[in-house]
């Protein structure tokens, strides 16, 4: 059988699964065994590096065995020996799979990105394997031409038609001379995805501004200063401040330093990320990654990429995801254009005659904030110290849902900066668990994610509940002092913290169901955005670390006339992005010598993009598209922006932003069925309607 040949092969190339180097000392393989911690979490301290790849590939090689009982079955293919029992195949494979993932995300070093690229190709054609196995896709099509005959119920229905439509998505139909074909551009495809971002991180990590003269932090506020000193100190520099270009840094460095050099200096190391000529440089890899995604499409009968990947979302296709950006693209542009004039208002004040550069955006627009509104972000921070933020989101979680979060003692973390709590639904009952890992550090990749180290599943019908992380990269603790957050940062904790819900509140018994559209997916995450600076939230949760007074109503009020003000900045790097990424995988044809710099400054001038605002993600440091996560996808933030505006226009409509019937409804039709449901019926089910996006634009200040 040709996926038993193939894992032969890779079990050849690999060794055996116990094969040690000379000296080795022999280890037990957690992975190899039930977990006995608190919860059934990983046991991350006594998983070791070497642990990895023997699991990995007796996971391979357990599931190819999975997969030779399902298609040797002698009896007819039905949903129970066919499409479940390859939902379940591949457990320890999928043990070992979450906590890699998780881990190479979060707290990775030299040797785990050297281990993930030698497992990216084997990883790849034991996928392939699967997906092309044409007995097995004869027993799969079996059952879902028959399955009118099998007394099927929704979720099995949805998993059957999931299952059925991957294996065509995988190229199932495909001749065999294709089906060579598409396995070498999967492996590749994996292969330069990978590449991407290990060299993202490298770029991330090796720029360093030092200031050796006090003068030069004119401007910066006093916790910046102090974080850069203890970064500087521990890169044993004497006397000198160290700014780096992961967010906490970088951002308010361009947003409070006087000196405008400097601000040149750390924003052109910013945006050159990936384009400096070097061995991380990106181009070649983007070019190489676009050519083969279109190569593929064309392959699997598409035009592009785009128009593959979005057949299987709520956009349909590329027209109706340009139709949304170009609406708000016009309105965001011209609130753009407004808040520079009021740049280059707060430069003439400061004695100055230029036109504002890149750099100059975020400096000049806090002074134009402070002028209009009389409110300076830096009011803020000390009312919003890291520990009352979540207790604020998880407040809100339990005014909305009932829920409640009390911390773990005594657990194994995925880092010893961690912190971990049990969630419990309103009757008492375990739910999950739930990481949080906040700060910084040269392992961790940047911006802020959720992710799971395990799924929540039913096994023998018991409900096996999730283990959800939320990782973040917020402005470091000083010594001896809390971590105090600034708005944004606020802002992202409560996000993440809503697709926390989501993965804890999910209920479905089959893997193959568990997810939900990629334009959809921010709808959980985006919508608890909402409840962050609203009034009532902030008087609980928003206390001075020092004195614990309560934020003042006057500096609630600020903020709230404030909240609209740089949408049109904000909205038009976020839209410069979207296009980007669609422009790139609408291409019907990828040049060998095209040169993605020149593209990408097309894509943006042909809009009209102002000179001053780079798209939020320049393509050489495009992860969110070029590392695979929301390929053709980016807009997904704004689609499903129309819907989380709509969602909670429909709380406000009640005059209880905690009105408990429309929390149980939208737990219901939206956080729990997981993909069991069409996306867009499970927003009708909870708001009654369709959305529009007017509610959006409102909130934006773009109408």
């Amino acid at each position: 059988m040709v996926i038993a040949a193939g894992m032969a092969v890779l079990l050849n190339a690999c060794g055996s699964l116990t094969d040690k180097k000379a000296g080795e000392e022999q280890t037990e393989n957690p992975f190899l065994s039930e977990y006995t911690t608190p919860f059934g979490v990983p046991p991350f301290e006594d998983i070791k590096l070497e642990h990895y790849k023997p699991a990995f590939l007796q996971g391979m090689e357990e599931q190819v065995k999975e997969i030779e009982a399902i298609v040797n079955n002698p009896a007819e293919p039905d949903f129970y020996n066919t499409i479940a029992a390859l939902d379940q195949s591949g457990a320890l494979l999928r043990k070992v799979s979450i906590v890699f993932g998780g881990q190479n995300g979060a707290s990775t070093s030299d040797e785990m990105q050297a281990l993930s690229r030698e497992l990216s190709p084997l990883q790849s054609k034991h996928r392939d394997d699967i997906n092309l196995n044409p007995k097995l896709f004869e027993r799969v099509k079996a059952v879902y031409q028959n399955q009118k005959d099998m007394n099927l119920d929704k979720e099995q229905k949805k998993l059957l038609e999931e299952t059925y439509k991957g294996f065509v998505r995988g190229g199932a139909n495909l001749s065999e001379e294709d089906q060579a074909k598409l396995r070498q551009l999967n492996s590749d495809i994996a292969m330069l995805q990978l590449t991407f971002g290990q060299n993202m991180l490298k770029e991330t990590n090796d720029f360093q501004l030092i200031i050796e003269n006090e003068e030069d932090l004119a401007g910066l506020p006093d916790n910046l200063i102090a974080n850069a000193a203890e970064a500087a100190k521990a890169a044993g520099l004497v006397n000198s401040w160290l700014f780096t270009l992961h967010n906490p840094s970088v951002m308010p460095f361009l947003q409070y330093a006087d000196n405008w050099d400097l601000r040149e200096k750390i924003f052109k190391g910013y945006i050159n990320r990936g384009n400096n000529n070097n061995d991380a440089d990106n181009k070649e890899v983007v070019r190489e990654l676009v050519a083969k995604r279109l190569e593929k499409a064309q392959l699997m009968g598409y035009d592009d990429y785009a128009s593959f990947v979005l057949e299987d979302r709520m956009a349909k296709n590329p027209a109706n995801v340009y139709n949304l950006l170009d609406e708000l693209w016009t309105p965001a542009l011209a609130k753009a254009k407004e808040e520079l004039a009021d740049i280059q208002v707060e430069i003439k004040k400061d004695g100055k005659n230029f036109t504002a550069e890149g750099w100059d955006w975020r400096y000049y627009f806090e002074k134009a904030k402070v002028a209009k509104f009389d409110l300076d972000k830096n009011e803020v921070r000390p009312y919003l110290k890291l520990e009352n933020v979540f207790e604020g989101a998880f407040y809100v979680a339990t005014k909305l849902y009932g829920i409640t979060f009390t911390p773990i003692r005594n657990i194994p973390l995925p880092h010893p900066e961690a912190y971990a709590f049990e969630c419990k639904d309103k009757d008492g009952s375990h739910l999950g668990v739930l990481y949080m890992d906040f700060f910084p550090r040269a392992s961790k990749r940047g911006g802020a994610w959720c992710g799971s180290y395990r799924q929540q599943i039913y096994e023998n019908g018991k409900r096996v509940a999730p283990v959800v992380t939320i990782v973040c990269n917020f402005t470091q603790l000083a010594p001896g002092q809390p971590a105090l957050l600034s708005a944004d940062e606020a802002t992202t904790l409560f996000h993440e913290f809503g697709h926390a819900l989501h993965g804890l509140f999910r209920d479905v018994h089959y893997y193959g169901i568990g997810g939900v559209p990629r334009d959809f997916v921010e709808l959980p995450s985006q919508i608890m955005e909402h409840w962050v600076f609203e009034p009532e939230v902030l008087k609980v949760y928003a206390k001075h670390y020092e004195t614990g007074e309560v934020i003042p109503a006057e500096l609630i009020e600020k903020l709230d006339k404030s909240s609209k003000y740089g949408q049109g900045f904000a909205t038009t790097e976020y839209l410069a992005a979207s296009y980007l990424d669609m422009d790139y995988h609408v291409l019907k044809n990828v040049p060998s010598n095209l040169n993605v710099m020149d593209f990408e400054a097309q894509t943006l001038n042909k809009r009209g993009l102002i000179k001053q605002i780079p798209s939020r993600y320049r393509s050489t440091y495009f992860n969110h598209t070029m590392g695979g996560g929301y390929t053709a996808g980016y807009y997904s933030y704004i689609w499903s922006e129309v819907l989380d505006s709509d969602a909670y226009e429909a709380f406000e409509e009640t005059g209880d932003i905690f009105n408990q019937e429309m929390a149980a409804k939208f737990r219901t039709y939206v956080l729990t069925p997981g993909g069991i449901d069409d996306a867009m019926d499970m927003y009708v089910n909870f708001r009654g309607k369709e959305p529009g996006t007017e509610p959006l634009l409102k909130n934006r200040g773009l109408k």
